[in-house]
């Protein structure tokens, strides 16, 4: 694959844009720490649904998608897929919330929900968990997919594409902060998108591969193209489509599918103007992330199969790639080097797009917990906004070197996905109760973060699965460590919430007043506070979490109809085409119906 002058220029243009956002933001940015991590709480709903969207196109994505593809066919994806129900409770129920706690970071929450020492460790330890070890894994999976893009299409080496695509990121990060990241999100959206859907284009049409017909058709692609799976594969029914379905979207903690939001979704929705910018940005996010997006990367690495059926063709064209960065997620980078002059340009920086959008957003997010959840909390409680600053940015360059040499000993993304999943299983009902049940206390949490972590490492490390559950029996085969570490990580948790202290009065009634979360699970304590003359309750309205979830069930039809719709009228199935665009529209009239009937309507 060859470079041309237009090339250059396309990719050298975007990097000059992107450096100059960060060097035109910066001196505002860095006036204090609100601005450098929240942007002053002014951003519009449009501008933070695109940075949502563009952070999670991400380099590892198209890679990742192809590997689930190439593997075990489009139907795989509901491993991610699922997690639209996740961003629908969020938009509905939690992002008003969110908005209304008015904290700097989500891991602050921790100070107005729990009280004490536990709640002080909580905070604290999840920063570094978090906004560290987490945040550096996640960086790191997203330079692996930047380092087989650049031993692909350009025949870097590792080190090299660590080193040029991290020094730029790296440096308009830590000089815009939030507010550089997001108005640089913006242009990165539109060429990330330009990029992946030309490229789609282009290459279905290829005349090595045929054209969409003879990609339909093909022998290699036939069997991988169902969007459910096989129905009369036990396996693949319970590991595709039930367990996703049925547990994981509620029980993992996984960034950006936080359940009741978080992380960096959590940070723009605390960045909005107000509780109904934060509403319109999610939602706004979710119809792109999952309406829109998905197929042209499936339309790439379904015509891969065409070219590349299997990992030994891939390395046979690509004799320089190491054989422990082999895997049939290099089928995308090598399906890009075939793209003409001009777009390979833009596909270029698309995906150069992609992978700063992600890192700079981790690094800004990442270092927010530094700052806010540690540094001021544990080490200079007096900090001046000056020294927040400075540490923010110290520790957003300090976060994308460990990234970069973990990358560089990283194999596979797909792996690393699985591990995080792992890591946050049995976690996300607390993130859901917390705002609504009295009896969560910071016990719970911390229980249930270090057994989903423990369990995680030792059913990936040793042989518990064999000890406990002699699979050769098939009694505990491998797909079942998520729901088993659930199980297990939920009863612990519980547990512990029965056996500990509940929050004192002072906390749980101070919480609701702030929030005022409402419902029947915090009916104890808003009547022992009647009892006392004490008043929490602000309103009499009628609680809006039912109303909400129906807007979340109605919103996650609209938007699985309108990505299954696109779907088969790709494949050329126009009957259900058809049948799937009416339910869009029925769907879309429910959904407008019941947020209408929301008090808080974006």
């Amino acid at each position: 694959m060859e470079l041309h002058l237009i090339d250059y220029i396309i990719i050298f243009g975007f990097f000059a844009l992107v450096l100059f956002i960060g060097i035109y933001v910066s001196k505002k940015s860095g006036k204090d720490s609100a601005e450098y991590f929240l942007s002053g709480r002014s951003m519009p709903w449009w501008l933070l649904g695109l940075s949502m969207v563009a952070t999670t196109f991400s380099t590892d994505t198209p890679n990742l998608v192809t590997n689930l593809v190439r593997s075990n066919g489009v139907s795989a994806n509901w491993g991610w897929w699922c997690f639209l129900l996740t961003g629908m409770l969020t938009v509905f129920v939690y992002a008003k919330l969110w908005r209304k706690s008015n904290v700097n970071t989500d891991l602050e929450f921790y100070a107005i929900r729990y009280g004490g020492k536990p709640a002080s460790f909580l905070r604290k330890f999840r920063a570094i968990y978090l906004g560290v070890l987490f945040n550096v894994i996640t960086m790191a999976s997203v330079t692996l997919a930047a380092i087989k893009i650049g031993g692909v299409m350009l025949g870097l080496d590792p080190w090299v594409t660590v080193v040029s695509a991290g020094l730029i990121t790296v440096i308009f990060s830590a000089l815009g902060g939030f507010k550089g990241v997001v108005y640089s999100d913006f242009f990165l959206f539109f060429v990330a998108m330009a990029g992946a859907i030309g490229a789609a284009i282009y290459l279905v049409n290829l005349p090595e591969v045929g054209g969409l017909q003879a990609v339909l058709e093909n022998e290699n692609v036939k069997g991988k193209l169902s969007i459910l799976p096989d129905f009369n594969d036990k396996k693949a029914l319970i590991t595709a489509l039930i367990i996703p379905l049925a547990v994981q979207w509620w029980s993992s903690w996984y960034p950006g599918g936080e359940p009741g939001g978080g992380g960096y979704i959590a940070q723009r929705m605390l960045a909005a103007k107000n509780e109904n910018h934060a509403i319109g940005a999610t939602f706004f996010f979710n119809i792109m992330h999952y309406a829109l997006r998905p197929w042209p990367w499936i339309l790439v690495a379904l015509a891969s199969l065409v070219i590349y059926p299997d990992v030994a063709s891939i390395h046979e064209a690509f004799p320089n790639v190491t054989p422990d960065k082999l895997g049939h997620d290099l089928a995308y980078s090598a399906m890009m080097t075939k793209l003409p002059t001009g777009l390979l340009g833009i596909v270029l920086a698309s995906l150069v797009a992609a992978y700063m959008s992600t890192i700079s957003t981790q690094l800004n997010w990442g270092s927010s917990y530094i700052v806010y959840d540690f540094y001021k909390q544990q080490i200079n409680p007096n900090a001046s906004e000056k020294q927040m600053v400075n540490v923010g940015r110290l520790s957003t360059v300090l976060l994308m070197v460990l990234s970069a040499f973990l990358a560089l000993a990283l194999q596979d993304a797909m792996g690393v996905f699985n591990l995080l999943l792992s890591f946050g299983a049995g976690t996300g009902l607390i993130f859901i109760l917390r705002w609504f049940w009295w009896r969560i206390n910071a016990w719970s949490e911390i229980t249930a973060m270090f057994s989903s972590g423990i369990l995680a490492v030792l059913l990936e490390t040793t042989s518990l699965r064999e000890v406990l559950f002699a699979p050769e029996t098939g009694v505990f085969p491998e797909w079942a460590d998520l729901p088993f570490i659930m199980v297990v990580t939920s009863i612990i948790w519980l547990t512990a919430t029965f056996v500990t202290q509940p929050e004192s009065k002072e906390v749980l009634r101070s919480f609701y007043l702030k929030i005022q979360p409402g419902g029947p699970g915090w009916a104890k304590v808003v009547d022992e506070a009647q009892k006392e003359h004490v008043e929490i309750v602000k309103t009499n309205e009628k609680w809006s979490v039912p109303s909400g979830i129906k807007a979340m069930l109605a919103g996650v039809v609209l938007i699985y109809s309108i990505m299954f719709a696109t779907g088969y009228w790709i494949y050329g199935d126009y009957k259900l085409a058809m049948g799937l665009t009416a339910l869009v529209v029925v769907s879309a009239f429910v959904l407008l119906r019941v947020w209408k009937g929301m008090k808080n309507v974006f």
